[in-house]
């Protein structure tokens, strides 16, 4: 008699009990994956067959907003004695998302035949979801996962060294892009597109800025020229929020602008995006649009995705991932979604993302306003202290601003900035990115060198505290980069190399 009680519990109980959650789930499925963390962990260990595709909501701000204490217990990994205000680089992850991502590496470790086979798929549809809703694209099948920005890039830019390859562009068909584009970028638009027989335009960026209007005039100018001479640009590349220096593009209009001038295509290259600034896909109205999920938005390393509009998703355009593997021609979605086996864990922490993110008032965009108005604050703190000048004005600025360093400092190339940078980190504790900008013309006493802040949840106003200090001590000292290059100089040639 007990055995037959145990085989009806384990065989009718679960199915009685998940009943109620299961029509839940049928008539209201975008409801349906509103779970605790609680309720992950069971959620997790199903079975098979209790698997269903479930549909991220727009979740609701939490009543208890997360306190600073539990902010610093979410960063306590953070090596000590570090102001890092470089988030902009490669991001942070919260403890709390750390675990969630050990969770489903574990379940993948546990039965990776059952998860990549029968579990994985549905999983990346649920972040492409929560993804589709962040940017408000019009459709989920216009967002595709994948590693990172350039990983997206290299995406788009693939297909046209295939139409040069194919005539369907002519031989110095032209690619505009911003002088300040990403260094990987530029590699990926000379080996795509340059090599297979395109034209680059090179749009000047004057830094400092004093309004949108330099950015936009320019990039008109630059068009216009070139289509004066006969040129038809394929492809623009623009960036949204640029990574050095750092200013918030104007998008929108430089998206327009394109489409007055018969640019066929634009690729927003966001690698500071969600997280960091507004994204809305029909704002924006670009074709492409790539944003890195782990600098801004508490994601792991490495996860990204790339947007492609639905009509040019529907074209014959024939965009594919890098590496193909078995999903090949079964559309971009899908193909970014299987690229061989391989550890796919930070594609699947979105939804606890979303949680984490709700934990605060605003949510993201109570984030984005928090870390702009703080990195302002210290911005102008910085450059007072030191008697020097932002890089542009407040409103272009996200959650980094760039802030002019003391001219005594002698930085003069790219090599000084990069000795700065090093001095800073190893001596001072001190995590910043050094801008080098050349003087213009008849400039007197001109600042060269820029440091880019960055603000994020974490960072504590003693961290630029301690960079103001660090600064002026080096001034006190003496120090000039010109001045490093002799005494190393000397070194050498003093020990004999």
């Amino acid at each position: 008699m007990a055995k037959k009680i145990i085989m009806f519990c384990r065989h009718y109980v679960p199915p009685i009990l998940l009943l109620p959650y299961q029509t839940f789930q049928f008539l209201y499925p975008k409801l349906s994956f509103q779970v605790s963390r609680a309720s992950n962990h069971h959620f997790h260990n199903l079975k098979a067959d209790e698997i269903q595709t479930h549909v991220p909501i727009e979740t609701k701000l939490s009543s208890s907003f997360i306190t600073d204490s539990e902010i610093q217990s979410e960063f306590a990994h953070h090596a000590p004695g570090v102001a890092r205000m470089n988030n902009g680089s490669f991001g942070c992850c919260p403890a709390s998302i750390i675990s969630d991502l050990h969770q489903w590496q574990l379940k993948l470790l546990r039965q990776p035949d059952h998860f990549y086979l029968n579990e994985l798929q549905n999983r990346i549809l649920e972040s492409r979801t929560v993804v589709k809703d962040l940017i408000n694209a019009e459709d989920v099948d216009e967002v595709s996962i994948v590693d990172n920005v350039s990983t997206a890039v290299a995406i788009v830019l693939q297909q046209t060294a295939w139409a040069f390859a194919e005539r369907k562009f002519n031989q110095g068909d032209a690619l505009i892009m911003f002088h300040c584009a990403y260094g990987a970028v530029k590699n990926s638009i000379k080996a795509y597109f340059l090599r297979a027989g395109g034209y680059v335009i090179e749009v000047p960026f004057k830094f400092p800025l004093n309004s949108n209007e330099e950015i936009i005039s320019e990039f008109r100018k630059a068009l216009e020229r070139e289509k004066g001479n006969g040129r038809r640009v394929r492809l623009a590349v623009i960036d949204h929020v640029t990574c050095m220096p750092s200013v918030i593009m104007p998008v929108k209009h430089l998206v327009k602008i394109c489409r007055e001038e018969g640019v066929e295509q634009v690729l927003i290259d966001a690698a500071h995006g969600v997280g960091c600034i507004d994204v809305d896909m029909q704002e924006i109205g670009a074709d492409f649009y790539t944003s890195n999920l782990y600098k801004w938005f508490f994601c792991p390393p490495a996860v990204a995705f790339l947007y492609c509009r639905k009509s040019v998703t529907n074209s014959d355009l024939q965009l594919h991932h890098p590496v193909v593997s078995h999903e090949y021609g079964n559309g971009l979605a899908k193909e970014t979604g299987w690229v061989g086996t391989r550890d796919y864990s930070p594609y699947l922490v979105l939804p606890s993302v979303m949680e984490f993110v709700n934990r605060f008032e605003g949510g993201v965009e109570g984030i984005r306003k928090m870390n702009h108005d703080a990195v302002v604050e210290m911005g102008k703190m910085l450059a007072e202290a030191w008697g020097t000048n932002l890089g542009c004005p407040p409103d272009m600025c996200a959650s980094m601003i760039m802030v002019g360093l003391p001219a005594c400092l002698g930085i003069s190339s790219d090599d000084d900035a990069i000795k700065l940078w090093a001095r800073l980190c190893k001596k001072f504790g001190v995590e910043v990115k050094i801008h080098y900008q050349a003087p213009k013309d008849a400039e007197v006493a001109p600042t060269t060198g820029y440091v880019r802040i960055c603000h994020q949840i974490y960072n504590k106003v003693d961290d630029y505290n301690k960079l103001r200090d660090a600064i002026n001590q080096l001034v006190r000292d003496g120090f000039t980069c010109a001045l490093e290059v002799y005494i190393c100089s000397a070194f050498i040639h003093f020990i004999g190399l």
